[in-house]
């Protein structure tokens, strides 16, 4: 295929250039079509890099995108082993590309195809980790290097086996050490980081099972009703009764019904025994055990109305 050059891009491009392109769904058209627009020379790049920089000139900036889209197709191919669309991958290094033309700098000594790779390679291993797995299998800096440096070199162990049946998804103790010493890091983090690739997804709520029966999965266990808000909130309530409101609602009685209340049903001696007995609260105010009782239940009537009125 023959792709114009420079003095018959300016006729070749039409007012509006994004009509080149047709929708992205369209998967083989789309690349077919940013394989036919035209390429910038040095002097057009410049000077639309400079238009948008001082006027932000947005149909400079659409020049400068579509003559890289096909850059962003040629990158997306070398991820398309992840399981995650083609049309994905592309869509996230556009987003990429023009990120990095909107911060290009014309005067740097830079060709803006230099300076996008960077910004078109993050934005899609930004996407690659956050799909892949459910959960991340990297977050830092350095571990999203690894995690795809050591995918790439799983590859070239392959490729490099001639029995493909011998070949395991686990590396051996003589790959983690090639990689950990090419790679420079440490031999565990490579093991942690094949470790996290290696692990599937789990599905925390199972779908029910045809017979009807209920299935139950890692959501039946992890689940910490201890920390679910109702419950934190009702076991603070009863620490404070327990508290502050026993101390009011004892507070409210008199010194008699409270002293009967406190040796019932608080006093705790060393031995594991509790307070005194009716009859020797009643030997002691010389009345009988049975007044004694009443007393205790008027008394816990009134601290009853006394915690309810505190809740």
């Amino acid at each position: 295929m023959t792709l114009p050059n420079a003095s018959t891009a300016a006729a070749l491009t039409p007012a509006n250039p994004w009509a080149m392109v047709p929708p992205l769904g369209n998967l083989d058209a789309y690349i077919t079509a940013v394989n036919r627009l035209p390429m910038l020379t040095l002097e057009e790049e410049q000077r639309y890099a400079r238009q948008l920089r001082e006027d932000n000139n947005l149909e400079s900036a659409g020049r400068l995108v579509l003559s890289h889209l096909r850059l962003v197709v040629s990158i997306s191919r070398q991820y398309l082993g992840y399981g995650l669309p083609h049309g994905d991958l592309i869509q996230e290094g556009n987003i990429g590309l023009m990120k990095a033309v909107k911060r290009f700098d014309p005067d740097q000594g830079v060709r803006l195809v230099s300076y996008a790779m960077h910004w078109i390679k993050a934005e899609i291993h930004e996407y690659i980790l956050k799909n892949w797995r459910m959960v991340k299998v990297a977050t830092t800096k350095a571990q999203r290097k690894l995690f795809f440096n050591l995918r790439s070199m799983k590859q070239e162990f392959k490729a490099d086996t001639h029995d493909a049946d011998s070949y395991r998804e686990t590396l051996t103790a003589e790959q983690i050490d090639a990689m950990a010493e090419q790679l420079k890091v440490k031999r565990e983090e490579v093991i942690e980081m094949e470790t996290r690739m290696a692990g599937g997804d789990v599905l925390l709520d199972p779908a029910p099972s045809d017979d009807g029966e209920q299935s139950f999965g890692p959501i039946s266990y992890l689940s910490d009703a201890a920390h679910e808000p109702t419950a934190v909130i009702e076991s603070q309530q009863r620490d404070a009764l327990a508290s502050q409101g026993i101390s009011t609602a004892l507070e409210a009685l008199d010194s008699r019904s409270r002293r009967i209340v406190e040796e019932r049903w608080l006093k705790v001696n060393d031995d594991g025994s509790g307070g005194m007995t009716l009859h020797e609260l009643a030997a002691e105010y010389g009345v009988s055990a049975e007044r004694i009782r009443q007393i205790e239940v008027a008394a816990m009537k009134k601290m009853k109305k006394t915690l309810v009125e505190y809740a």
